[in-house]
């Protein structure tokens, strides 16, 4: 059997145990894509101190052991989570990671040498026989891993098949330090082609230097971005080794947790909205502009920002242009913290009512920023992906970028000749540029309403699920290891189309139940051959061409009864007679009596169509049967109005003596039907029919004497129908005996019409 890709994700943060910038969001939404996708996932984290109570409580300890680092013997603890199917190994070690903070410390050097050694080392220690296939390290936290994996580790038969692949999530930070580490902390300094490939100069060592020498492949988080980083512009002195290695160079595009981030049911919101209801947008406008402090109007523009106060971020630009954009109309709302606070503060004070600024980092609040802002700022020097744009596509907020890295990549600029893209750009990185971009986009918003919806729901329904990131990763990994095989398990993701499908179809399901209690149907064989005869002789009554007539009487009259099929009818019809039936040889004759009216012609079929549709709706299963009946006969009796009256006569008296239940339960149908059709002929039929239905009812009750049931209600039948009608339950016996009895009847009377016919 082929072994599953098997792939341990390296990262010095992942949320949701410990965060602080986009590596928290990739580390804890990734892996979860890569197991969808079908590999296996480990994900290692240092276990640090800050990690919340609520998880640190759930883990369990699964190893130990030590990790040389220098002259240096350190231990090395293996605690193991398991969260939404994901394991999740904390390497322990209180030393290094018992802070309170994640960076920022004088030995930060010291402590991810550490975690990288320990990462590589871990691999001889995995739970459960995992093999690690793919080593896949972010940012320089894990730099050393690969560079450590190629100089201790080459040897070892179970290090011989892992792959490293690198992860550059922000080429400005890339972890240098004094070259003194290279000796007392990596113990690199005796081999010299280690030591040469993470100088970067006469005196430092540079992390992330090494792990682009020594790894396998090399990827960047947005398309773009990969590009950007081979300039001297964007590079940051690393530009000439990714030149060099740009065979392995690829960009694949973050994604967001598209049920994290959700503003339908996002329950911080001030109220719920998706892109087919868009008016919980417009209340989260109302209701942030009113908590900033800023005038509670729907007609102008709300612009925000949720970003570090950086020259990164474009705050130089954004402080030259902001007296434009806040006296031009458009209201502003930043949220966060950084070298800029004081200009922010001016501005607030200069715009009250139109400026608003929070000097700090309050997660509720940016949510209802990106929920209640029309618009998005974000002019940055450089991104290499960011989700701040991508968020607020997804709750409706137009961005505003500068194109440069993932915000080229994710964010179409609107085309006003084709109305197609999801926000607006400005090319170069200068104030001007973004002032214009912005009223770009507030004159839409003030001209052309129609215009600016639809740019929103183009924005609201871009895929940045992780799948798609997740299918790239699989891709590479697959091209460095073919020999292992990627199993999609979750993949059967299209399940849920066919389990939807099903759904619109309950109506057929429920038609054939009934038919199970249909098995005693053989009983009533010996009854077929006396009901057959007079239907295989109908044929040469119905041959009449009035039927036409009743045909478009009856269209008139019930026009939902066309779409029904005409076979159809008498199978349900068949199908829920059956239920009530009390014994087989009644169920059996009004089976028959069926199959002889729906042999009629053409026109006949479309009005026992009508009929049947009709009683299909009504309540019981025994009333539906007899209705049809009753309804077949009075079709019948309008389509012969040509023909002698008495032919009408027998043939009205024939399917009555078969169904005189039905006639006492329908009796006010009955009469309604011929109405529609009819004329004096009908009335003259149903006065002949009910003297005719005494006399039979007379003779079914002599035959029968043994079911006393039986005979008692049926004469009140021909008397008092409506009173009948009342009492159909407890004649159900009676109705079976009868109908037993009459069928010889009903014989004899087509066969006395067809005579006279033929006459």
């Amino acid at each position: 059997m082929a072994k599953k890709m098997q792939v341990v994700f390296a990262s010095a943060e992942a949320a949701p145990f410990v965060k602080t910038g986009g590596l928290g969001d990739v580390a804890g939404s990734l892996p979860k894509a890569l197991k969808k996708a079908g590999a296996d996932v480990i994900v290692m984290v240092p276990k640090y101190s800050t990690i919340p109570d609520y998880y640190t409580q759930q883990m369990q300890h699964v190893g130990e052991f030590y990790v040389s680092l220098g002259w240096r013997n350190e231990y090395c603890g293996l605690e193991r989570l398991d969260l939404d199917g994901i394991t999740y190994l904390f390497l322990d070690n209180e030393h290094y990671f018992a802070r309170s903070y994640p960076y920022g410390f004088f030995d930060d050097g010291e402590r991810f040498a550490f975690f990288s050694k320990a990462v590589t080392e871990s691999l001889q220690h995995l739970p459960d026989g995992f093999q690690c296939d793919i080593l896949h390290c972010n940012d320089w936290h894990t730099a050393l891993s690969p560079v450590f994996l190629r100089e201790f580790y080459q040897g070892l038969p179970l290090y011989e098949r892992v792959k490293t692949v690198f992860s550059i999530h922000n080429i400005a930070f890339q972890g240098q330090f004094s070259d003194t580490i290279l000796n007392d902390v990596l113990g690199l300094a005796h081999i010299p082609n280690a030591a040469r490939q993470l100088r970067c100069d006469s005196s430092s060592i540079n992390y992330m230097l090494g792990a682009l020498n020594y790894t396998d492949a090399i990827t960047t988080v947005s398309p773009t971005y990969a590009g950007e980083i081979q300039t001297p512009e964007y590079g940051e002195h690393l530009d000439g080794v990714l030149r060099r290695r740009n065979n392995i160079l690829s960009g694949i595009l973050n994604g967001i947790d598209t049920v994290e981030w959700d503003p339908s049911t996002d329950y911080q919101l001030t109220e719920n909205y998706s892109v087919d209801n868009m008016e919980g947008k417009a209340a989260c406008k109302a209701a942030l502009q009113q908590e900033l402090g800023l005038e509670v109007r729907s007609d102008r523009p709300l612009m925000v920002m949720v970003t570090r106060l950086t020259r990164q971020k474009g705050m130089d630009l954004v402080t030259y242009a902001l007296d434009r954009i806040l006296s031009g109309g458009v209201q502003v709302a930043i949220l966060g913290t950084g070298d800029y606070e004081d200009s922010m503060n001016y501005f607030a004070n200069k715009y009250p009512g139109s400026m608003a600024v929070r000097l700090t980092f309050d997660s509720a609040l940016s949510r209802r920023m990106y929920s209640g802002a029309d618009m998005f700022l974000m002019p940055s020097l450089f991104e290499p992906c960011g989700l701040s744009q991508i968020i607020a596509m997804r709750y409706g907020t137009l961005p505003i970028v500068r194109e440069t890295g993932g915000l080229k990549d994710t964010v179409i600029p609107y085309n006003q000749f084709t109305g197609e893209g999801t926000g607006f750009s400005f090319a170069h990185f200068n104030g001007d540029e973004m002032g214009d971009a912005v009223f770009r986009a507030a004159r839409l918003f003030w001209d052309d309403r129609d215009s600016w919806n639809e740019l929103v729901k183009h924005a609201m329904t871009q895929d940045f699920t992780w799948k798609r990131s997740a299918d790239a990763y699989i891709d590479l990994y697959r091209s460095l290891h073919p020999d292992v095989e990627v199993m999609p398990e979750p993949e059967p993701e299209p399940t849920p189309a066919p389990v939807s499908e099903p759904a619109p179809e309950p109506e057929p399901e429920v038609a054939p139940e009934p038919e199970p209690e249909a098995a005693p149907e053989p009983e009533a064989a010996p009854v077929e051959p006396v009901v057959e005869k007079p239907a295989e002789e109908e044929p040469a009554t119905a041959a009449a061409p009035e039927p036409v007539e009743e045909e478009s009487v009856a269209e008139s009259s019930e026009p939902k009864a066309e779409p029904v099929a005409e076979e159809a009818p008498a199978k349900e019809v068949k199908a829920e007679e059956e239920k009530p039936a009390v014994k087989p040889a009644a169920k059996k004759t009004t089976k028959a009596a069926t199959k002889a009216t729906t042999a009629k012609t053409a026109a006949t079929k479309a009005a026992t169509k009508s009929t049947a549709t009709k009683t299909a709706t009504k309540s019981t299963a025994a009333k539906t049967t007899k209705s049809a009946a009753t309804k077949t006969a009075t079709a019948k009796t309008a389509a012969t109005k040509t023909t002698a009256k008495k032919t009408a006569a027998a043939k009205t008296t024939a399917t009555k003596a078969a169904s005189a239940k039905a006639a006492a339960e329908k009796p006010v149908e009955e009469t309604e039907a011929p109405k529609a059709s009819t004329a004096k002929t009908t009335k003259a039929a149903a006065t002949k029919a009910a003297a005719t239905k005494a006399a039979a009812t007379k003779a079914a009750a002599a035959k029968t004497a043994p079911v006393k049931s039986a005979t008692e209600p049926a004469k009140p039948a021909a008397e008092a129908p409506v009173e009948e009608a009342k009492e159909t339950k407890p004649a159900a016996k009676a109705s079976t005996a009868k109908t037993t009895t009459k069928a010889t009847k009903v014989s004899a009377a087509r066969k006395t019409t067809t005579r006279r016919r033929s006459s």
